[in-house]
């Protein structure tokens, strides 16, 4: 795997794709700056190392138009305070003007360009807009893992003109290598904790992970299509219906090869979808009509803490409940209090998927986790063993 150690980076233009997608106020100002964070690694070491810096980047859905909204002039203001020196910028993404300004680059400089999805060629995967990309660097570097999932120009296409000359940055590097330490790993027990509120949005990664994992614990609203398939009573909770011959044939895998499923015992049920509803615990096969389940219980926070403890390496993605509301916020954030604890004493944990990002956030433990994915539905694609075009692109033409 060519990483950006491998490529000499001195007097020469790096191209770089970045996903620096991230949230803006009303006011254009950066409300959450992981990403950029997550990429200044890589670009402090194409700097220091005397490289020529290029950046690349999309920021929301400008739907192939100018967006005064969405331009990265703040994340163009954002980096440079960060780094400390002057960045220039390119209004035009392609063309004769924003190659002479990449060819005006001195070590050590830096130049970004305008939102790249102001081209409506960049989602299409165009050709020649990739060949245009392709004349502003003598190196291509993606460092981009949030979009590795889309065949577009700049993440995908664009490498075919950088043969032998193309690598992956930190932030991919990383996050490979993280998922490929969980998937591939030999330290067990391996256990996967999936949650989140529906099967049909994990399908394909449930029955990936029975491939790979030792257990699974299955937790939030999809649990209770698996509780229903087993003939539990879930009163109004969330439950897809149709998926539950679905839910069927994946605990008849699990069985089949070993592989040992945990559900919920109780849940933290309410009369309404709301932070001041009626709340109660029920055993989670016996949910009175009128009431849905909306947390973890007591006791399934207790037994699942008890299989965290045995375990050595495992995978995080989606939370036990509603814990964007407070009053269902306890299981997910008990047991990311314990994923954290044994952690630090040796467990390997990822964390990926948005919800289960946005709760380790929320909660301020994404430093006690090993590794916390950026990529969101890059990440989950990744782990259903997906073929990601971002990737293969770099390493078909290496």
């Amino acid at each position: 795997m060519k990483t950006l150690k491998d490529i000499e980076l001195r007097g020469r233009r790096i191209l770089v794709r970045f996903d620096f997608n991230v949230p803006l106020n009303e006011s254009g100002q950066i409300t959450n700056a992981k990403r950029l964070t997550a990429a200044l690694p890589t670009i402090t070491r194409i700097l220091n190392a005397g490289g020529r810096l290029v950046i690349m980047s999309h920021l929301g859905r400008p739907n192939g138009k100018p967006s005064n909204s969405l331009t990265l002039r703040p994340v163009l203001k954002w980096l440079s305070e960060k780094i400390n020196r002057s960045i220039s910028f390119s209004k035009e993404i392609t063309g004769p003007k924003a190659v002479q300004a990449s060819k005006a680059l001195k070590n050590g400089e830096v130049l970004v360009l305008e939102n790249i999805r102001f081209d409506s060629r960049e989602e299409t995967g165009d050709v020649s807009f990739a060949k245009e990309l392709s004349e502003l660097g003598d190196v291509y570097i993606n460092d981009a893992f949030g979009t590795a999932h889309r065949e577009h120009a700049s993440t995908s296409i664009i490498a075919r003109y950088f043969k032998g000359c193309c690598a992956f940055g930190d932030v991919m590097f990383k996050e490979i290598d993280n998922v490929n330490k969980v998937l591939s790993s030999k330290n067990g027990p391996k256990i996967a904790i999936v949650g989140g509120a529906k099967v049909s949005s994990k399908i394909i990664i449930l029955k990936s992970l029975i491939d790979s994992v030792d257990e699974l614990i299955i937790c939030g609203g999809m649990a209770f299509t698996f509780i229903k398939a087993l003939g539990g009573q879930i009163g109004d909770s969330i439950c897809e219906a149709d998926k539950i011959d679905i839910a069927n044939s994946i605990l008849e895998a699990a069985e089949g090869k070993g592989v040992k499923i945990h559900l919920p015992t109780d849940v933290l049920a309410a009369k309404d979808f709301s932070s001041s509803a009626q709340t109660k615990y029920c055993d989670i096969y016996e949910i009175p009509e009128g009431w849905q389940g909306l947390d973890a219980g007591k006791e399934t926070i207790e037994y699942f803490s008890g299989v965290i403890e045995s375990a050595k390496t495992l995978l995080w993605n989606g939370p036990l409940g509603v814990f964007e509301l407070e009053p269902f916020s306890h299981g997910t954030r008990i047991i990311g209090e314990k994923i954290a604890k044994e952690t630090k004493r040796g467990l390997f944990s990822l964390v990926g998927g948005g919800d289960s990002v946005a709760a380790v956030e929320q909660f301020k433990l994404s430093q006690d986790m090993s590794y916390v994915s950026t990529g969101g539905g890059a990440m989950l694609e990744f782990l259903e063993g997906k073929s990601l075009p971002g990737i293969q692109a770099i390493l078909s033409n290496n």
